[in-house]
């Protein structure tokens, strides 16, 4: 997956310092021995890959296992390091589709990835997601959430203004209104943490593109689509509409993704477009008792349009030169299991991706979950692009409207202009 994933890091290293012992769990980082295995993660799913570590460790007497993690921009580019030299792990972090450096189908094409497809647990995989997990048919990656975006707000801060859950796009617009006269923030916005622009689009952007025009992937790889020629026209100026309006942070190009968490969970905001892994952390930054819920943000004036974003989230690939290939199988296939599923969606805020009877999903999530069941979730734009380039112009380009050096057709543009690049 995207940048989305590479929230606030929890445990920050330097890039040299991936593969060594610092903000790690375990010992002997370059044993090879039979009951040795090195795993790497971002900082971010820390929680859910400990979580899971624990519970195979208890299931397999004797293992050693270190963990190593990263935020995601140095986490990107050390693994691509490693990988070239063979100093990588032998299982590790890796984003479903394309998108990124640390995507499968960057990194697949390489020969870096072992292939997966052979495993029994890859029937269960949902049909909605198993498209991002494989690469020319063969899959390369175990995906352990489901992840959405929507609004996730502070019921507290919702009933201190007396606001309403807009379901609509004028109701949205007043729901900011609503807020602002009460002295709080509609959404807080952290666009100086880059990942943070696009969420406000990826939110917009199944309602504005993907009700009216389901196979418009299809039609951008075709050649017979373009961003700038598409609803995402709608979703970038609904964005600005927003920041007129004064949805958002007082200075969210100055306002980091950290703060903006601040103020949710602190009940200065009222709500935030976030991914549901940004649950926890509100939680963990709140006052005791404080509840949260969410709700997909509208993008017309008709709430049967509305979409979410719902899309695999953390998945881990096998090094295809491990140097302990048979734990490492043995690891993968763990975390196929519904306990492991199950131990990394609570710890994360997520759901797991191959629905199960066992899992209790938190009651804010509930909306992702009918969204899902109603077929109404759309993957993740960059999951589905054919380069790093898109993102990078798409987190640039939104800086930049927030700058005023740009407008949404010259950001589309310079898109349109990523997308055709190899």
């Amino acid at each position: 997956m995207s940048k989305i994933n590479g929230l606030a890091a929890a445990c920050a290293v330097s890039a040299v310092a991936l593969s060594a012992a610092a903000c790690s769990s375990g010992t002997n980082a370059n044993s090879g021995g039979s009951k040795s295995l090195r795993v790497s993660a971002v900082a971010t799913d820390r929680a859910g890959t400990e979580a899971v570590i624990k519970a195979f460790k208890q299931h397999n007497a004797g293992v050693d296992i270190t963990a190593s993690y990263a935020d995601t921009d140095q986490y990107q580019g050390t693994l691509r390091t490693q990988l070239s030299s063979g100093t990588a792990p032998d299982v590790f972090f890796a984003w479903p589709g394309n998108g990124n450096p640390g995507a499968i189908e960057v990194l697949a094409p390489t020969g870096y990835l072992a292939d997966l497809s052979g495993r029994s647990w890859t029937s269960q995989i949902p049909s909605g997601i198993k498209p991002v997990t494989q690469v020319g048919g063969k899959t390369y990656v175990v995906p352990l959430t489901f992840v959405g975006i929507g609004a996730l707000y502070n019921k507290k801060a919702l009933d201190e203004t007396g606001a309403k859950i807009p379901t609509t796009w004028t109701e949205t617009l007043a729901f900011c209104d609503t807020a602002k006269a009460k002295g709080k923030v509609a959404f807080a916005l952290g666009n100086q943490t880059d990942w943070v622009t696009q969420l406000v689009d990826y939110a917009l952007v199944p309602t504005t593109v993907y009700a009216t025009t389901p196979d418009f992937d299809q039609k951008m790889k075709a050649g017979s689509a373009t961003f700038a020629g598409s609803g995402w026209k709608t979703a970038m100026d609904e964005y600005l509409e927003m920041n007129k309006r004064g949805c958002f942070s007082k200075d969210p190009l100055g306002t980091s993704f950290e703060s903006s968490v601040s103020q949710l969970a602190k009940g200065k905001a009222v709500a935030a477009v976030q991914v549901t892994s940004t649950l926890n952390q509100l939680k963990s930054e709140a006052p005791q008792g404080t509840q949260f819920g969410m709700f997909p943000v509208p993008a017309t004036d008709n709430a049967a349009d509305t979409r979410m974003p719902g899309a695999a989230g953390g998945a881990f690939a096998l090094n295809a030169k491990a140097r302990n290939k048979d734990l490492a199988s043995k690891f993968i296939d763990f975390l196929a299991t519904p306990e492991a599923m199950n131990l990394y969606a609570s710890a994360t805020g997520n759901l797991p991706s191959i629905p199960n009877a066992q899992f209790t999903a938190d009651p804010a999530l509930q909306p992702l979950i009918d969204f899902q069941k109603a077929g109404k979730t759309v993957p993740f734009m960059d999951q589905l692009w054919p380069n790093p380039k898109v993102q990078q112009a798409h987190f640039t380009g939104v800086q930049n409207l927030f700058a005023g050096k740009a407008d949404p057709a010259k950001v589309l543009k310079q898109m349109d202009e990523a997308y055709a690049q190899k």
